[in-house]
């Protein structure tokens, strides 16, 4: 015999048996439609929430609830570490904090290039790298303004620098861009220096010593170009 959950009645009103399986699906099916899951919490939500949960009971844990300290302790610990997985997978990783570049030669001004070349040398010598990587850069740089292929400007970064040389030393632009960026990442503590940061700088000062400059073709004046024809 039918139960009374079963029976629906057809359009004249007689009884109709539904059977069972049947009935269950098609509710689960109507269930499982968009429509009634639009204020569903997002798989986000539910992660943040199971982690929240599992944090208070690893708090009530430590507390002593039923649960060694110990126990509760390692409980938490696992529990953190669940937290900063989410965050992470949330948010991202996090965003290193821009870098201030500073002026080549700092606040105290340049002196010669003979002079930071001997400096970078004592210090290669007694194998304190960063700073030698520092004093070199400076006196490639300032050799560059002493035969006024750069400007004299205060402020100048590294990069700069590197720039402004690359045009009137196009066959070494490459070079000198390398050259600021082994710089920075040294000065700023982003880069371990060592004896061949130090040689790329001092090989490349010396190789510019020995180039010329790349002049810029003197334009002909159009009255010129007219009487050569």
């Amino acid at each position: 015999m039918p139960n009374w959950g079963d029976l629906t009645r057809a359009a004249g009103g007689a009884p109709v048996t539904i059977p069972r399986d049947p009935a269950r699906d098609a509710a689960r099916d109507e269930l499982l439609k968009a429509d009634y899951h639009r204020h569903d919490p997002s798989l986000q939500e539910r992660v943040l929430d199971w982690i929240g949960d599992r944090l208070g009971d690893a708090l009530d844990a430590v507390a002593g609830n039923g649960t060694s300290g110990t126990t509760g302790l390692v409980l938490f610990l696992v529990i953190a570490v669940l937290i900063g997985g989410a965050l992470w997978w949330r948010l991202g990783a996090p965003k290193r904090a821009a870098r201030t570049v500073q002026p080549v030669f700092g606040t105290a001004g340049p002196r010669s290039a003979a002079q930071y070349r001997a400096e970078a040398e004592a210090h290669a010598a007694a194998g304190r790298w960063p700073q030698a990587v520092r004093e070199q850069m400076r006196a490639l740089v300032r050799a560059l303004e002493e035969r006024t292929l750069l400007d004299t400007r205060p402020g100048r970064t590294a990069d700069e620098a590197a720039a402004e040389a690359g045009r009137a030393l196009p066959e070494h632009a490459a070079a000198l861009a390398a050259a600021a960026r082994s710089f920075d990442d040294i000065a700023y503590g982003e880069r371990t220096a060592d004896q061949a940061a130090y040689r790329l700088l001092h090989d490349l000062d010396r190789a510019l010593e020995r180039t010329r400059p790349a002049l810029a073709p003197v334009p002909v004046p159009a009255q010129a170009q007219g009487g050569a024809a």
